[in-house]
């Protein structure tokens, strides 16, 4: 190959190796607020309360059925809208579903550590493992059956109150927006990475509805419920995290980040 005049030709040899490339990780720039954590928690479990109450007492029969029929037309009742909608409605209720979103919190953990960022790995897999057992136990405690005002679209089996999918979405993406939060200086940014996973998740819990498998205060509930859960779990879990953390990192120090 002709080199232009001035101009002189790089050349990798075993006696000149080209230099490393070095990968730095970002610095925790943010910890979690545990009085706000705790603040936002107790509104989202006022909620839930107030709708295990209306529910448990026949107070919610007119909203549920509004809601369920809101979206079906036709005597057959099918879905109201182009067909597109409604397989856009299966693809954002399939991320609450036990496969993607259990795949999505694995990834998010290995991430996190990969990041370095243990505390914030143990307090969400804590979480999301934690937010599974209230729910079960939540469900096995008030129990409902599924709505059959309209045709379900989808299967689903279990009880109905709270919603599953609902819970756990608000709990595995809250959890996972709080977790990589620890990532920015930026208030802004935070509050918009977690606005988004709030109604990402809130989206998984209305698609229950349109495919009438839920009722709505099912997944209200659910909602207010997970995202409860994932707050509370921030403040009081955060402390054990930390402590299993920098415990770990004791036993296994690491060289500095370059």
């Amino acid at each position: 190959m002709v080199v232009p005049h001035g101009m002189t030709k790089a050349v990798s040899t075993p006696e000149a190796p080209l230099p490393p490339e070095h990968i730095v990780l970002p610095e925790r720039g943010f910890t979690i607020d545990r009085s706000k954590a705790i603040a936002a928690a107790a509104i989202c479990w006022a909620g839930f309360a107030i709708l295990v109450y209306a529910v448990t007492h026949g107070m919610t029969a007119d909203f549920d059925a509004r809601g369920l029929l809101s979206f079906r037309t036709g005597e057959a009742l099918g879905p109201k809208g182009p067909e597109i909608l409604f397989e856009s409605v299966r693809d954002v209720t399939a991320l609450g579903g036990v496969f993607l979103r259990n795949l999505f919190a694995l990834a998010a953990v290995v991430a996190l550590l990969f990041l370095k960022l243990r505390r914030e790995a143990i307090l969400y897999a804590a979480t999301v493992v934690s937010g599974w057992l209230v729910n079960t136990g939540m469900k096995l405690l008030i129990g409902r059956d599924r709505p059959q005002i309209v045709p379900h679209l989808t299967e689903a089996g279990g009880e109905s109150f709270p919603s599953g999918h609902s819970f756990s979405a608000a709990v595995v993406y809250i959890g996972m927006a709080l977790a990589f939060a620890a990532l920015s200086w930026r208030q802004s940014v935070r509050l918009t990475v977690i606005g988004f996973a709030m109604a990402l998740s809130a989206m998984v819990a209305w698609s229950r509805v349109m495919l009438g498998v839920h009722f709505p205060s099912d997944v209200v509930a659910g909602w207010l419920g997970g995202a409860g859960w994932a707050f509370l779990a921030a403040a009081l879990v955060y402390a054990p995290a930390k402590a299993a953390a920098d415990h770990g990192a004791k036993k296994s120090p690491e060289p500095d980040r370059p």
